[in-house]
């Protein structure tokens, strides 16, 4: 099978979780047989073509662009017309499969030319990250959603709350959709002994004090506000033993307004931008990751924490209830609530012994419910779904 992959991101190109799905999927796939050509844009001095893990890679060029959105119209332009290009050149494709609404307009266009099945991956609405549509913003990427998911023979996403979302917001019928959950190959996790561990936790961290941390994003949705208000209760009821650190680039300026005024600004430690090695260390010194979303479709960094060998507490939107099971594999507590969020920070400090029982549940989860070659097993189902539809139909 050939199929003609679209995305905005791809390694080194990392913007959010879409890089990394795409980057871990399609080398599975070309493991199962299938030539896979994936367009993507430019990125500093990453080539324009080159073979990685069994995939195709082009980079498109791009124009200047005044704006975002002037960027996504000329992305959508040079995507049409090298992946019409590569389709006349390299085709017949069997497939063409678009992650997200900024590729939408290439990929419908492609499909409608060259009259190939579109899939269309859909990560996270428009309608779900600001809990409504409430400027034209809003309503034009939540019209390009919509648009995508009607133009899709089948539509992808990574859990069963997103399929009722996607079925809510774009109006997509429930028998269009595959839920097909995200992976992460635990191995690729570093679990680093070779370093002076005692002097690097003090990096962040007195003797004594619990390290409960935070890692992604600094955005409204991902609900760092939330764990700063719960913070002052786990802190009492630890006797002051317990320091909370947010990792991640962005702009803090108002969490840290937030702490001082809580009165815990001397127990917590925003440290900005992590390396990957240095995060690796760090997660081996930490005993529990807090993931307080107010929205999050499926919640990677979950499993990021379960390869990572680090106790999860969660909050109980989007899909982070299927990906986390409550008292299995970490604990759920209740969205935008401080005190469910303090209640389940203290359940992981206060018992060890749970704590390191969730651990092994949740690693052991890693293989059974999130493998990249299982998802692409699945993933080749919808495509020979799809492929043999198209069969049987004159377009």
């Amino acid at each position: 099978m050939k199929i003609l992959v679209l995305a905005w991101e791809f390694p080194p190109r990392i913007v959010g979780g879409i890089a990394r799905h795409v980057a871990e999927l399609y080398p599975e796939l070309a493991k199962l047989g299938h030539e896979v050509h994936l367009l993507t844009v430019e990125f500093g001095e990453a080539p324009l073509y080159e073979r990685v893990d069994g995939i195709a890679v082009h980079r498109v060029q791009m124009g200047h662009s005044h704006d975002f959105f002037h960027w996504v119209v000329n992305m959508n332009e040079s995507m049409g017309r090298h992946g019409g290009k590569l389709i006349l050149e390299e085709g017949p494709f069997d497939l063409i499969h678009a992650h997200d609404w900024l590729v939408a307009d290439a990929a419908i266009a492609l499909k409608q030319v060259f009259k190939i099945p579109l899939i269309a991956t859909i990560h996270a609405t428009e309608y779900g990250r600001y809990n409504g549509l409430h400027n034209p913003t809003h309503y034009y990427i939540d019209g390009k959603e919509k648009l995508l998911a009607h133009e899709a023979w089948r539509i992808i996403v990574c859990t069963d709350y997103m399929r009722r979302e996607v079925e809510r917001a774009l109006t997509a019928p429930w028998d269009k959709m595959d839920a097909i959950y995200n992976g992460i190959r635990p191995e690729k996790k570093k679990h680093p002994t070779d370093f002076d561990r005692s002097a690097f936790r003090h990096r962040f961290a007195d003797d004594g004090e619990k390290i409960v941390y935070y890692v992604g994003r600094m955005s409204y949705e991902k609900g760092v506000e939330v764990l700063l208000n719960a913070a002052p209760k786990v802190l009492w009821e630890m006797q002051g033993y317990a320091k909370f650190v947010i990792i991640g680039g962005g702009n803090t300026d108002h969490l840290k307004r937030q702490a001082w005024n809580l009165g815990i600004w001397d127990r917590c430690y925003f440290t900005g931008f992590l390396s990957d090695a240095d995060l690796d260390r760090f997660q081996t010194v930490a005993d529990c990751a807090v993931f307080p979303s107010l929205y999050e479709p499926f919640g990677i960094v979950a499993l990021e924490s379960f390869a990572a060998r680090v106790p999860v507490v969660v909050s109980d939107t989007g899909g982070l209830p299927e990906v986390v099971r409550h008292t299995k594999t970490g604990v759920v507590t209740w969205t935008n609530n401080p005190d469910s969020l303090a209640w389940g920070i203290l359940e992981v400090l206060r018992n060890p012994g749970y704590a390191q029982w969730l651990i092994d549940n949740a690693y052991e989860d890693l293989d059974r419910r999130f493998s990249w070659p299982k998802i692409a097993k699945q993933t080749e189902t919808v495509y020979q779904r799809v492929v043999q539809e198209r069969s049987q139909v004159d377009w």
